[in-house]
């Protein structure tokens, strides 16, 4: 007897995630009889949990906040990538035990080259010292940036960050930040400024050129306030909501044996 291929995503809290939507889609549209669910574990029964996955019938899992460091620490075996971003969003459960990844970089650098194949990052603004920003930054280094002006509201947390990932980080006081788009290419928002409910990213952008890509790892609005800015000036814009796709893809590739499509009918499915 053959079981249903099982896998899920863990969070705390985990109802407002859209990957039980995005995977939904792709096992319906390729046909597998799979099921992906939420599951909402809290951090002190993380590990428990996790182990308990496999014996139960998961093949993997997602794993978001709060648990995406943690995820490192229950894993017999950790991808080189998910080692260097410090977390891991993707969890494997093979014979040789549970291998962490971190898809988030992947995931960031696909949704730019989508729609801008020739994306070629030099010199970047990023604003936000986040945990999507660590894996923002490797997936910036692995295109062959040559800068990163990183600007945070509070400043030890981006020196933190620049000391744990490298010499092509040059960290700006948040002060300055506006001032850092002179001569940039792409200019990334990191933080949650601009999402509903909180306010939206207070930065000047006449010192950006035109000819910048701005895009925003925000995707609830679509449009944020930073992109309707930048669209508005001329400056080609990138949504948050591919990231959030293409970083799914990897995961789902392994647990359902089929590498599937990042579209205009995944898009319109996730969005609702």
């Amino acid at each position: 007897m053959t079981t249903l291929p099982l896998a899920g995503v863990i969070g705390d809290p985990v109802a407002h995630s859209r990957s039980p939507c995005l995977h939904g889609h792709w096992l319906k549209h390729y046909g597998i009889n799979g099921h992906y669910v939420p599951l909402h574990i809290r951090p002190e029964d993380f590990g428990d949990a996790v182990r308990m996955l496999p014996k139960m019938g998961f093949r993997g899992v997602n794993v978001t906040i709060p648990h995406k460091h943690d995820a490192l620490g229950v894993a017999d075996i950790v991808t080189p990538l998910a080692d260097r971003i410090g977390a891991a969003n993707t969890l494997t459960f093979t014979p040789e035990g549970i291998e962490a990844d971190n898809t988030d970089a992947y995931g960031f650098a696909q949704n730019i080259l989508a729609s801008h194949s020739d994306w070629a990052p030099k010199i970047v603004a990023l604003v936000g010292a986040g945990g999507a920003s660590r894996a923002v930054i490797v997936a910036l280094q692995d295109a062959g940036v040559e800068e990163i002006r990183l600007s945070n509201r509070t400043q030890a947390r981006a020196e933190e960050l620049a000391g744990d990932l490298g010499e092509t980080i040059t960290v700006v006081p948040w002060e300055h930040r506006s001032g850092m788009l002179d001569g940039c290419d792409t200019l990334i928002n990191g933080t949650a400024m601009g999402m509903v409910g909180e306010p939206p990213l207070d930065l000047d952008l006449s010192a950006l050129p035109k000819s910048a890509i701005v895009t925003d790892l925000v995707y609830v609005p679509l449009e944020t306030p930073l992109l309707a800015a930048a669209r508005a000036r001329g400056n080609a814009t990138v949504d948050g909501l591919g990231m959030l796709l293409h970083q799914g893809a990897p995961g789902f590739e392994r647990w359902f044996g089929q590498r599937p499509e990042v579209d205009e009918a995944l898009r319109r499915a996730v969005l609702g």
